[in-house]
């Protein structure tokens, strides 16, 4: 059995603080809950600390003010590159410029950061279904974009991960979500 580090306890306890009084969009829901899911999926293939450090911070430079240079300093260079591959690069663009960028950067990650994207869109997904199943089609007013470009934007970013890493050890559940997620829609 895994040992949950202290590196990762300190990881835990930043990114609660960080995103600490933030809600999953649309709902009630403790933002905390997403990265600690992602750090979950990571664990369960057997994820190295500075994985699932990058799961449990890959949203608090977006969302929380964070610098990279706040997340070297407490969990080094691995933790902080990982972080900033996912990251996207401009908030204040629009919603399809920066889907449209994020789907471009999956073609220069590393398998490590293809692993946290791919956890991160399993997760995502997955939230996205359980939405669906308890409210229907109102689950996708809580998005910047219509139904439609939300599901072609899904579908362009497991494609991207299918070209950039076939042997990617979660490639199966993303497809099988992305799947889900087209015929629930």
């Amino acid at each position: 059995m895994r040992k949950f580090s202290e590196k990762i306890n300190r990881a835990v306890i930043f990114a609660e603080k960080a995103h600490r009084g933030q809600k999953r969009k649309g709902s009630d829901v403790s933002y905390i809950v997403h990265p600690l899911c992602v750090a979950m999926i990571l664990s369960g293939i057997g994820a190295d600390d500075d994985l699932i450090c990058s799961a449990l911070l890959h949203d608090v430079v977006e969302d929380c003010n964070v610098s990279f240079a706040e997340i070297e300093k407490s969990f080094g260079n691995k933790a902080m590159q990982l972080v900033k591959e996912v990251t996207e690069d401009n908030k204040t663009a629009s919603w399809k410029e920066r889907k449209r960028k994020a789907e471009e950067k999956i073609k220069e990650m590393s398998n490590d950061a293809l692993l946290l994207k791919s956890a991160d869109i399993i997760h995502n997904t997955g939230d996205l279904l359980y939405d669906i199943k308890q409210n229907g089609e109102s689950a996708f007013s809580k998005f910047n974009a219509p139904k439609k470009e939300k599901l072609e934007h899904c579908v362009r970013l497991v494609s991207n991960l299918e070209d950039a890493w076939p042997e990617n050890p979660l490639l199966s559940e993303v497809q099988e979500k992305r799947d889900n997620l087209i015929a629930l829609s």
